[in-house]
């Protein structure tokens, strides 16, 4: 299984409201329209959430770059699923249909995209917990970039296998319900899709995701101390300053996995 992660920020000219609403009502229905096209499994928008946790955390890591608006996902089979839907009449026809659309609200050059593995570190059974809008639950985004000492391989080793077990060490204490890693992975189609859109952000190592619910309160000395471990290990394989972190609610449009 394979995932696209297309970190969105909007056109200068639209207010973060007018930017999800367009996003919501009229592209994620036209992405949804061409899903058996493209060959995609899962489809699913993560809407910015303005909050002043944003800014906390932020702040916590000695400052980090402007969270984006949002974040678009897709889900295939396998690379070669999606290459074999690309080279159709009905997979290129969709794809053009979609960047002319993305052009309409997404600032193309300013939004990175990349393909990446999922890592899952703390996951329920079944897993079906979903920051739907109208819940208390959110997903927190942390698009990370390694330390320019470490390489690719070893900043992604040490998040899988030093970072991941701390955080699941100590996830009650969090409050995380559940915690992925995503990967990034080299890929042709890449190089493909970011000419297409004239990207010029450079793509991330991955991001992690963790799901929390804000109706359920953490405090107290375990929860910062906590807190602290955690962003203490952080510092030792990622860039905060050019990392960036945010908290948003899910949309889901295609679920066939």
């Amino acid at each position: 299984m394979i995932r696209i992660v297309f970190l969105l920020r909007r056109k200068p000219a639209l207010s973060l409201e007018e930017f999800q609403r367009y996003w919501r009502e009229e592209h994620g229905p036209l992405v949804a329209s061409h899903a058996q096209h493209i060959g995609a499994l899962r489809y699913v928008q993560v809407h910015r959430v303005e909050d002043v946790i944003n800014e906390r955390m932020a702040t916590a890591r000695g400052g980090m770059e402007a969270p984006y608006d949002g974040v678009a996902e897709l889900w295939w089979e396998s690379e070669e699923v999606l290459l074999a839907a690309l080279a159709t009449e009905a997979g290129q026809a969709a794809g053009a249909a979609l960047v002319e659309d993305e052009r309409r609200f997404i600032d193309l050059p300013n939004s990175p995209l990349w393909f990446a593995h999922e890592y899952p570190q703390v996951n329920p059974t079944p897993e079906n917990i979903v920051a739907r809008e109208r819940s208390s639950l959110v997903k927190l985004y942390f698009p990370l970039r390694r330390r320019t000492e470490l390489t690719e391989e070893a900043a992604q080793r040490y998040w899988r296998t030093s970072h991941g077990p701390l955080i699941r060490s100590q996830a009650a204490a969090a409050g995380i319900l559940r915690y992925q890693q995503v990967h990034r992975f080299d890929s042709p189609l890449e190089a493909a899709l970011r000419a297409e859109r004239g990207t010029v952000v450079p793509s991330y190592t991955g991001h992690a995701e963790v799901w929390f619910d804000r109706g359920v309160q953490r405090s107290g000395p375990e929860a910062a101390a906590s807190s602290a471990r955690a962003i203490e290990d952080e510092s030792k394989f990622i860039d905060f300053k050019r990392s960036c972190m945010w908290i948003g609610k899910e949309h889901v449009f295609i679920d066939r996995m």
